[in-house]
């Protein structure tokens, strides 16, 4: 097994839990487009898979894992008058004023694994000027190498473009980075780019619809440093390592 040298991160349901931070925060938004108007409010929740009268997002929603293209292709049917990329500005510049809730303390965490010279990065569907809103208003912008967003000319995920992108800004192989995501989205992009993958549970998916395309499956990304720690190989001692016909010594299992 190669040695893990990088991590590349998914921000929504990832580093910051998804529900705790969006649900709130899109029944607002939702409210806001429909100018009070609660049929309207519904219709536009619906178009995006968000209960309004709950205020819970579908499983399936497509503020999940789609882009704000994605987003904005299915709300604008409901806005007439509304442009397709004054409406995308308007909702990233919304975006970014979201309060953001993080999955665990994420500044030592981040700080823990740079200091052991991980290379991170932050590879995510939204778009990247809220993206990096985010992660400056939690104080965790400086740490990463590589940010990278739907509209940063890599393409979306599940395509592999920002994880391939990741892999050559820091000149490591694919089977040296770890693509850490709450979403198949994130899983099939790190795996088709021939990453590690490691799902977390801050998402909206269960361990069950993930556990299939990771190789590990966390409950939050706080775990993380253990389970690399437990990936890098190990070297027993000369004397226990030898057997005793004097042939050579054997790494030990990880």
């Amino acid at each position: 097994m190669a040695e893990i040298l990088g991590v590349l991160f998914d921000k929504d349901g990832t580093l910051f839990d998804f529900k705790a931070t969006w649900q709130r925060w899109t029944l607002g938004f939702l409210t806001d487009l429909s100018g009070g108007d609660a049929a309207k409010r519904r219709a536009l929740a619906k178009a995006v898979g968000f209960n309004a009268d709950t205020c819970k997002f579908e499983r399936d929603s497509l503020v999940v894992a789609g882009t704000p293209a994605d987003i904005a292709e299915a709300l604008l049917p409901h806005l007439p008058g509304q442009g397709r990329e004054g409406f995308i500005s308007y909702a990233n510049q919304a975006a970014a004023r979201a309060t953001m809730i993080e999955a665990c303390p994420l500044r030592p965490l981040l700080r823990g694994l740079s200091a052991r010279g991980l290379a991170l990065g932050v590879a995510t569907n939204d778009a990247e000027a809220p993206a990096r809103a985010h992660l400056r208003s939690t104080g965790i912008e400086d740490v990463f190498d590589f940010i990278a967003g739907f509209d940063s000319g890599f393409g979306a995920k599940p395509a592999p473009g920002m994880c391939k992108a990741f892999a050559s800004h820091t000149s490591l192989k694919p089977d040296q980075i770890v693509m850490v995501g709450d979403s198949r989205h994130d899983l099939l992009a790190g795996r088709s780019a021939g990453m590690k993958t490691v799902a977390v549970l801050t998402g909206m998916a269960k361990a069950s619809e993930l556990e299939q395309f990771a190789d590990a499956v966390l409950p939050h990304v706080g775990h993380l440093p253990a389970w690399i720690e437990a990936q890098m190989p190990v070297e027993l001692p000369l004397k226990s390592a030898h057997k005793s016909n004097g042939s050579e010594a054997r790494q030990a299992p990880v």
